[in-house]
């Protein structure tokens, strides 16, 4: 068996004026697009459809830190070939486990700077296993907590990593996992 939670992680961060990431990464209209494809579409909150305009969103801010964190996938991983379902389980019992350890870091990040607010990487996970309250009709339940995400917020996320932080997103190709996964978020103020 592979311990799937030992994996090998690096951090990148960097500071952009908001203005110019904004210009450079973030189209609201076309992530939208690729929002409603998805299967949290209206049913997390920290996911559109919105009731405010995610560029009122970023205008109330006037800086951005980067971060991301980027996950070694082992090589005996690397190499095994997944069927869907095994894809599924990896990836969600090897992000899951990440990006909750991504978003603690997150907020302590929120700590270093007065009036700023986090951005997750990738959807909220703060009821899971429970079903987000968005589909009971309710309120979020822990709305002091939940963050969203740049690319529920209209960022592109891969030309993000590339431009910034000179790296670049890999994905799973013929049943077999890539080299590394990232999370990618940030802190706005």
């Amino acid at each position: 068996m592979i311990d799937i939670h030992n994996c090998e992680t690096v951090f990148y961060e960097k500071e952009v004026l908001l203005e110019e990431y904004m210009k450079d990464c973030v189209d609201v209209p076309r992530f939208l697009s690729y929002c409603r494809r998805c299967t949290n579409f209206g049913k997390i909150w920290s996911c559109p459809e919105f009731d405010f305009d995610p560029m009122d969103y970023w205008n109330r801010y006037q800086h951005l830190r980067i971060i991301a964190m980027k996950i070694i996938v082992p090589r005996e991983l690397r190499e095994k070939e997944f069927d869907d379902q095994g894809k599924t389980q990896v990836i969600t019992s090897l992000l899951d486990g990440y990006k909750r350890d991504f978003d603690r870091y997150i907020y302590e990040q929120e700590k270093t700077k007065e009036n700023s607010i986090g951005l997750s990487g990738g959807s909220c996970l703060l009821c899971s296993p429970a079903p987000c309250s968005r589909e009971e009709g309710k309120p979020c339940r822990q709305p002091d907590k939940m963050r969203h995400s740049i690319e529920s917020l209209g960022g592109d996320v891969s030309l993000t990593v590339t431009k910034y932080l000179n790296q670049k997103l890999e994905w799973i190709e013929n049943g077999h996992l890539p080299a590394h996964f990232m999370l990618v978020g940030g802190l706005l103020w």
